[in-house]
C-alpha cells in the first residue's frame, strides 16, 4: 500500500446519494473498488475523484479518464468509461474476452444482478489509472 491522497469534490458525494436505492450499492462498490485498486500502485500518489460530464470520474497524473455511472434510459446496468480514443477496452477485449461485457470502445457495462469478476476489473482499472505510462505495451501490462 502507498500513500495516496484522494482529492473528492463534495459534488461527487452528491450524485451517489441521488442514485436510486436499487443501483447505489453497485455504484459504491465500484467507486471502492477503484479507490482499492489506486492504493495498489506503487508510484500513484494522487487520485483525484471529480465530475466529468456529470458522472462520477477519477483522474491521476499518469492515466486516462475513468467514469462510471448508471442511466435511467438503460435502468437493468451500470457501467464504467473509459477514453474511446484510447487502447483500452480493444485491451480488455484481447485479454479477458468474454469476461466483461462491452459497449463499442468506451465501457465494460455490468447488468444488476451480475456477478462481478473483481480480480479482472482491478487490471482494467489499473491499466486505466496508469495508461500514459503503460500505453506503448502490447496488453498495457495486463496478463490473463
Amino acid at each position: 500500500m502507498n500513500n495516496l491522497k484522494l482529492k473528492t469534490s463534495p459534488s461527487v458525494e452528491a450524485v451517489f446519494a441521488n442514485y436510486p436505492d436499487f443501483v447505489k450499492d453497485k455504484m459504491l462498490f465500484l467507486r471502492n473498488l477503484v479507490i482499492e485498486t489506486a492504493e495498489e500502485i506503487k508510484d500513484l500518489t494522487v487520485l483525484e475523484e471529480t465530475l466529468k460530464w456529470g458522472e462520477p470520474s477519477f483522474v491521476t497524473k499518469n492515466g486516462s479518464t475513468l467514469r462510471m455511472d448508471w442511466k435511467e434510459k438503460k435502468p437493468d446496468q451500470y457501467a464504467l468509461y473509459f477514453q474511446c480514443t484510447s487502447r483500452l477496452v480493444d485491451t480488455f477485449r484481447l485479454v479477458f474476452n468474454q469476461k466483461f461485457q462491452y459497449e463499442d470502445k468506451r465501457a465494460i457495462v455490468f447488468l444488476l444482478d451480475q456477478k462481478i469478476p473483481k480480480m479482472e476489473l482491478k487490471e482494467c482499472i489499473k491499466a486505466s489509472l496508469r495508461y500514459h505510462k503503460i500505453k506503448n505495451q502490447k496488453t498495457l501490462g495486463i496478463y490473463s
